[in-house]
């Protein structure tokens, strides 16, 4: 029998800790899953909502609202910036939701998406990241509601606004080591879940979202910063209105090194849970 008509055969070899040693080109490999995801989530959101996308803008709109009123005019926090405060608040506001939205919608992703995940290989991963693209595509509408204040109030900005997109990236980073840690451990520990909507609110009036870093005093700041979202708050706000809200680079050096442990930390503890989904989803 000739080489050509013998029956064609394969074999496959399976090798401890190939699966490990190719995760992260399986991820690469499995992009456009990533894009799928991401789109059908989209469309989900906004489907059979009456003001579609709109609602990117109308939630920080009216945070940024009851912030001005509290902080603005019966905490006369206002009084302490030389720049109109609704800018200063906005500037905190919008890092901030992107960092929340991130964790909280990422928190649940994989716990929502039990089906897939029981039934077909991919890197689960994709699940969370896939969230942070619709919470960007949210962050880049909610941008005109900063556009339109800063132009309202005659604020122009100076070459910092060039350096916006680093501290956007920031934020993200800040957010996605946390948020893949809770996905994670909401798999494992579903009551966990509640946990994040109470810390979350807690994070949003520790954080400088409604004033200025400033106002902390001297010796605690360096602590303050402990808070990976300080940092990168008062850095996007600097981009906004420049000197009049200096960066406390102590203080923002210290976040990036928080930001850097807990992307790690997040990244470590979902792969070695990751393992056991397709058990406990």
């Amino acid at each position: 029998m000739s080489s050509s008509d013998r029956p064609f055969s394969t074999r496959l070899v399976l090798e401890a800790g190939q699966a490990d040693r190719q995760y992260w080109r399986d991820l690469w490999h499995y992009r456009e899953l990533l894009f799928i995801l991401a789109w059908r989530d989209v469309s989900v959101r906004y489907k059979q909502t009456t003001v579609g996308i709109l609602w990117a803008l109308v939630r920080p709109f009216m945070t940024m609202v009851v912030f001005t009123v509290v902080f603005g005019h019966i905490a006369k926090v206002a009084a302490d910036t030389a720049v109109p405060y609704a800018i200063v608040v906005a500037g905190g506001l919008l890092p901030w939701t992107l960092f929340s939205s991130i964790l909280g919608d990422a928190s649940t992703s994989v716990i929502a998406n039990s089906n897939l995940i029981s039934k077909v290989y991919f890197p689960r991963l994709i699940v969370p990241l896939a969230t942070v693209l619709v919470v960007v595509i949210d962050f880049a509408v909610s941008l005109a509601i900063l556009a339109v204040l800063m132009i309202w109030y005659g604020v122009v900005p100076g070459w910092q606004m060039l350096l916006m997109p680093l501290f956007v990236v920031l934020a993200l980073l800040a957010s996605l080591g946390p948020a893949i840690w809770a996905a994670a451990i909401v798999v494992k520990y579903r009551d966990f879940r509640f946990v994040i909507p109470f810390a979350l609110q807690f994070g949003l009036y520790i954080s400088p979202v409604g004033f200025p870093s400033s106002v902390v005093p001297e010796r605690w700041r360096l602590l303050y910063n402990l808070n990976p979202m300080v940092g990168i708050i008062d850095g996007f706000r600097w981009c906004i209105v420049g000197g009049e809200s200096a960066v406390y680079l102590p203080g923002f050096i210290l976040s990036l090194a928080v930001t850097t442990f807990f992307l790690w930390w997040g990244i470590r503890t979902f792969r070695r849970i990751e393992r056991q989904f397709a058990d406990i989803v």
